[in-house]
């Protein structure tokens, strides 16, 4: 069986009629789930609901008490925006804890079962910074669950890679000083957020950045993975891997440039179950619903 932690709630978080990162990606990606062939394998599960879980503290632990405040303020007084991409409704700040309930859920998960899990939360998180909301992400979702791996018996050394089509600068700023952690980004440059530099090593050269060109295939991405991307992993020897799952690499998702197909998530997810089978996969950008949907089904299949 293959875990799948998921929340109606996660549908709360509303960015408006025409934003990209809407409430209909999870509706897309969970009925192409329900009526796939992988569907009898699959186990769903809610969340630990925020008011019994450790989800704030670790929020805290990551994030300038003065920006936790600040989305919470915008999400009490109805909603707003914490920058021209980044909008807070007034279920957001509420909904954004529940998703890092979920990514620490995940991590728990796979430690205790030794196999992958995917955790179908958003808002996504690999942008948001210990201080800044941007690029329609609240908190950092990854980052806060590898700084709690660490604290779990038997984790001494996370790793995150991310594939998301854009750079995950918030989850680089937030983990560049911690030589336990490392983080691998594949990502359109330049592009959003402009981030990303290939000569970015982090304080212990504990980060790899690996920028692509768009119009980049798979046939790019399988001679990265196989000449830098598995080998920094490996030589790490991660307890556990963590997977910023973005899908707007598809050639397809009209937010980029490169062109995957989602049959191409299944060949990156055999590489990365070389490095370990105990991944967490959390989802972070992807458009298309189509797409989106098809990248994740091929995901899980490749798990199983």
């Amino acid at each position: 069986m293959f875990n799948l932690i998921f929340s109606e709630q996660f549908l709360e978080h509303k960015t408006g009629r025409y934003h990209p990162e809407s409430p209909q990606r999870l509706v897309a990606i969970r009925q192409k789930l329900l009526n796939s062939s992988l569907k009898d394998k699959l186990q769903w599960q809610e969340p630990t609901a925020v008011n019994e879980s450790i989800a704030f503290s670790w929020v805290e632990k990551i994030h300038d008490s003065n920006y936790i405040e600040r989305v919470k303020t915008i999400a009490k007084r109805g909603g707003g925006k914490l920058d021209e991409d980044t909008p807070v409704s007034a279920r957001s700040y509420d909904v954004a804890l529940l998703a890092v309930s979920a990514w620490l859920d995940g991590v728990n998960l796979v430690l205790r079962e030794n196999q992958p899990c995917f955790i179908l939360a958003r808002p996504p998180g690999h942008h948001a910074t210990c201080n800044i909301g941007m690029g329609f992400c609240l908190f950092s979702n990854a980052a806060i669950a590898a700084n709690y791996a660490l604290t779990q018996k038997g984790v001494k050394k996370v790793a995150i890679l991310d594939w998301d089509v854009h750079h995950g600068n918030g989850t680089e700023e937030i983990i560049a000083d911690n030589p336990n952690i490392i983080y691998c980004s594949l990502h359109q440059y330049p592009y959003y957020p402009g981030t990303g530099k290939e000569t970015d090593k982090g304080y212990y050269n504990n980060v790899l950045n690996i920028p692509l060109l768009a119009g980049s295939t798979i046939k790019e991405y399988e001679l990265y993975f196989q000449e830098k991307v598995i080998p920094f992993l490996s030589k790490f020897e991660p307890d556990l891997l963590i997977i910023s799952a973005g899908y707007d690499a598809n050639h397809d998702d009209f937010l980029a440039g490169v062109s995957l197909f989602p049959q191409d998530y299944y060949t990156l997810t055999k590489y990365c179950l070389k490095v370990t089978k105990k991944i967490v996969f959390g989802l972070e950008g992807g458009y298309h619903l189509q797409a989106l949907s098809e990248s994740i089904e091929q995901t899980i299949l490749a798990c199983l």
